[in-house]
């Protein structure tokens, strides 16, 4: 005999979202986004047009009688988009054979240009693999929540099986309700004569508000990659309003740097990028960044021993990948961001399956107990290897010259730096702010 359950909140209160700007009125045309009514489908079925009256899902133009709210009431709310809303129980022998237990995911700035190429590629199985389904906790602002639902409905028509589940909403403390993974996106970029050390306030009050919520409503063993810039303070501001989440699940997104910089050390040698290995990226997402030609390989040896213009690798090729970013503004007119989005896919990648023997990879992590003699309590991009559990620990046999710790020293001075410009978001006291030059971010005016 068929079952069909209806959820709860759809049995006693069927949603519909109205667009902003209509009027509240007793009787008005609303767009619907998402389900009147959330199913669950058991092994044993017969036709749904049998049980339940027809779903009217996604963005259909209905007859809607809605009922006075405030605009907070009816934009602040996370709900399920469009067909996400029916979910399905697995048959029991496919739920043991084939597919693993849900993921949830909460991606910041979801209506960007970075999430329109990420979200995509999470949905493919491409990060996760082809038997782990997900669910997408996708938020943005008020102002953007029209475009959210276009992203929401792009992921509908594009009928990804292993995406399970899709929500939208602005409020943190809903988004990020048990998500396993919060993929830190949305930041505000900097803007014609905004100081660098201003953008460190504006966007670490929301990074310290993304920590709280994180802290109250996340899974306890949340991993939380930042890359809103000024990405290693952001992460340092978010961790610290998240006691309750291991400082270590906290990661500033490197990888695009470290990415950047095993192209350019291919082409000068000649080889395809695969043959370039063990490159770490030290410090902070800025123009202080240091990429470490002395430990990296190509196909197995010394990058110094397969590129002997060694005045090249200290200037030429370390000027080129800290200013990467701004070069392909001036080419393409805005920042990256399908390449952004390959880097966080790669990062989240590296940190769900072993790292080859050997090798290593780079991310911005919490510097605590580090082997490296560099200053406790900051978020700084070292050399890392994980076992493919999500986990992390700190590569130890690496090597330092003169000239690679004089360049750590200027990063690492930077964002002792920065950190003093935010005392007053990592509860530290009053800030204060010395930055020693404005290394602005590529793309950040």
């Amino acid at each position: 005999m068929a079952v069909a359950e209806l959820s709860s909140r759809a049995a006693l209160t069927p949603y519909t979202q109205t667009r902003t700007g209509l009027s509240n009125s007793s009787s008005q045309l609303s767009y619907s986004s998402s389900c009147h009514l959330s199913l669950r489908l058991r092994r044993s079925f017969r036709p749904l047009r049998q049980i339940i009256s027809p779903i009217t899902c996604s963005v259909n133009q209905v007859e809607a009688r809605v009922a006075e709210e405030t605009k907070e009431q009816s934009t602040d709310k996370s709900e399920c988009f469009g067909v996400f809303c029916q979910t399905y129980d697995l048959f029991a022998e496919e739920e043991t054979k084939k597919w693993k237990k849900l993921i949830n995911i909460a991606v910041s700035g979801a209506a960007g240009m970075i999430s329109n190429h990420l979200l995509f590629k999470l949905a493919s199985g491409e990060v996760f693999g082809p038997d782990q389904p997900i669910a997408l906790k996708l938020m943005g602002s008020e102002r953007s929540l029209q475009a959210l639902e276009g992203v929401a409905m792009e992921l509908e028509d594009s009928l990804y099986p292993l995406l399970r589940e899709v929500s939208i909403g602005i409020n943190p403390y809903e988004v990020f309700q048990d998500a396993e993974w919060a993929l830190l996106i949305g930041a505000k970029p900097r803007g014609p004569g905004v100081e660098r050390a201003d953008l460190l306030d504006i966007n670490g009050q929301i990074f310290a508000e993304q920590g709280k919520a994180l802290n109250s409503v996340a899974s306890r063993n949340v991993k939380v990659i930042v890359v809103g810039n000024p990405c290693n303070t952001n992460a340092l501001i978010c961790l610290k309003n998240a006691p309750n989440i291991p400082a270590k699940n906290f990661h500033a997104l490197t990888r695009l740097d470290e990415n950047r910089a095993k192209c350019q050390l291919a082409l000068k040698a000649g080889v395809f990028y695969d043959k370039v290995s063990n490159m770490t990226i030290w410090g902070n997402h800025s123009t202080t960044q240091v990429p470490d030609f002395l430990n990296a390989k190509i196909n197995g040896l010394p990058v110094k021993d397969v590129i002997t213009d060694h005045k090249w690798l200290e200037e030429e090729f370390t000027e080129k990948i800290q200013k990467r970013g701004g070069d392909l503004i001036k080419k393409w007119g805005r920042s990256s961001a399908a390449s952004t989005a390959v880097s966080i896919a790669d990062a989240m990648k590296s940190l769900v399956n072993p790292t080859p023997e050997g090798d290593w990879f780079s991310s911005g992590v919490y510097t605590k107990g580090n082997p490296y003699g560099i200053s406790e309590d900051l978020v700084f991009s070292m050399p890392c290897r994980s076992k493919g559990d999500g986990d992390y620990e700190l590569v130890k046999d690496v090597i330092f010259d003169d000239y690679l710790l004089k360049k750590i020293a200027k990063t690492e001075a930077e964002l002792v730096a920065e950190k003093r410009c935010v005392a007053h978001l990592t509860g530290e006291g009053i800030a204060f702010c010395d930055l020693p030059e404005d290394t602005m971010l590529p793309g950040e005016m």
